[in-house]
């Protein structure tokens, strides 16, 4: 999702550039409540003394129960930090997916999003593979210019001359429950009971 494995690269040298932090998501500040190297996000969200259950009319994302910590990655670059990594998971039509959104520095602008685990119709839903979709979420705004959570991804294909524009997504062919999925995923996720208080903190930090 960083874009590091490439052909020809030492993976041990790219991934010397990452650093792990673990987040407590009430607080959106860091915290060294677990060992970061010990530390399972999804066995957590099944442990009622590591997590919490999500209300139904907040649980957009359908995943029940939400773990309290998350582990975040920062990808530095010459010292700076050049992108910031978020795990984010949540259920399409048959499963729930698995994946990272990667962040740039100004904790607003998506760099990519990924998908490492996921049971959706291959050719239809499983087309959140497609690398030409992926490319689709390069460059969208999670926030507008007064804080508001506006990232979507949309049915059919997002109009050019909207102002929406920059925060939709196209969705994806024959597969309108994945889109949704993927679209309620990742607003849960960036919005208040995910990581909003966190990107908050992190944008007057960086700036």
């Amino acid at each position: 999702v960083a874009g590091l494995l490439q052909a020809g690269v030492d993976l041990d040298a790219a991934f010397s550039d990452i650093e792990a932090r673990i987040v407590d998501l009430e607080t959106g500040e860091f915290t060294d409540a677990v060992d970061i190297n010990a530390y399972n996000q999804r066995k957590a969200a099944k442990d009622p003394a590591l997590s919490m259950a999500v209300p139904a009319e907040n649980d957009t994302a359908r995943i029940k129960r939400r773990a309290n910590y998350a582990t975040v990655y920062f990808v530095r670059e010459n010292g700076r930090t050049r992108l910031i990594i978020l795990p984010v998971h949540g259920y399409g039509l048959w499963s729930t997916l698995y994946g990272f959104v990667a962040l740039e520095p100004d904790m607003n602008t998506v760099y990519s999003l990924k998908f490492y685990e996921h049971g959706e119709t291959p050719g239809l839903g499983g087309e959140v593979d497609n690398p030409k979709w992926r490319n689709l979420w390069h460059g969208k705004k999670l926030f507008d210019d007064s804080g508001n959570l506006q990232i979507e991804v949309v049915r059919g294909q997002v109009d050019p001359g909207s102002d929406q524009m920059p925060y939709q997504v196209d969705g994806l062919a024959g597969a309108t429950l994945t889109s949704k999925g993927v679209s309620n995923l990742i607003r849960y996720w960036m919005g208040e009971n995910g990581f909003k208080t966190f990107l908050i903190k992190m944008s007057k930090e960086m700036s």
